[in-house]
């Protein structure tokens, strides 16, 4: 992967370098921003993971909050994996001995190196869930990850509902519309039929391991790139540039999630 990172870029990115074309994209200084992004896509990149962090802080600047899905999805049902699959023998081993969501050292699972340096960064602050985490920065960092419900985990009580009420940006670095998570906070607030399962999740209750069970919506992530194309053709409301070696998407939280709503309300009534 390093060698296809280094044949994907004309020069290293830099952290300064890195930080100029965040600002030439549109991100402004004091933002509240939403990151989702690839490393490996932006090219080589001198310092890695880390200097991707330090960019993006100094683009915002201490007046802006950066915040990062800290997903841990490991931390599920077992009975519902299936890549790879486990034997059903281990299920209630895995129930009874995973080790208890940590927002403090509870490692993230397949998000890539930039969250998982971000969430050691000093002063970072992590949300209570289990499964889909947020890690954030900055003077909206407490308001974000605060009270996040372990039910829903991406709607009304979730910091992507929070990101919403600041009127935050979403940023997509080398991943498409299918990384959006804050589209499913728009499937949430849909008027479209849903469905949900039943997770669950070791946590800490009172100090104490317990493993608990929850509600989590099924979401379908195959419609976010056709609801963000149209997004970006009908409103006109996202800027596309390059970051490092890689595409860069920027666009504002609210005006995506409100379109994306009506988008898949509109969607379900045809198919009534």
């Amino acid at each position: 992967m390093e060698a296809d990172a280094v044949a994907r870029a004309s020069r290293p990115g830099t952290t300064g370098s890195l930080t100029a074309q965040l600002r030439e994209l549109g991100l402004p200084a004091g933002a509240t921003v939403i990151v989702h992004s690839s490393l490996s896509r932006l090219g080589w990149v001198a310092g890695g993971a880390q200097a991707l962090v330090l960019a993006l802080l100094a683009a915002v600047g201490p007046e802006g909050t950066l915040v990062m899905p800290a997903h841990s999805r490991n931390l599920t049902e077992p009975s519902d994996w299936g890549d790879p699959p486990v034997p059903q023998a281990w299920w209630e081993i895995i129930r009874a001995e995973t080790p208890p969501f940590d927002p403090r050292t509870t490692p993230t699972g397949h998000m890539g190196a930039t969250v998982e340096c971000f969430r050691a960064f000093p002063g970072v602050l992590r949300s209570n869930h289990p499964t889909v985490s947020f890690a954030a920065l900055g003077p909206l960092a407490a308001r974000i990850t605060q009270g996040h419900e372990l039910a829903d985990g991406l709607g009304e009580g979730s910091p992507l509902a929070r990101l919403y009420d600041a009127d935050a940006w979403v940023l997509l670095l080398g991943v498409g519309h299918d990384n959006n998570t804050s589209l499913h906070l728009a499937e949430y607030r849909a008027d479209a039929p849903k469905t949900y399962h039943r997770q669950g999740s070791p946590v800490l209750v009172d100090g104490r391991r317990e493993w608990v069970t929850y509600r989590e919506l099924d979401d379908d992530t195959s419609l976010f790139d056709p609801l963000a194309r149209d997004f970006a053709e009908i409103t006109g409301g996202e800027v596309t540039g390059t970051v490092g070696a890689g595409a860069a998407r920027l666009m504002r939280q609210r005006a995506l999630v409100d379109f994306a709503a009506r988008w898949l309300t509109q969607r379900a009534a045809n198919r009534a």
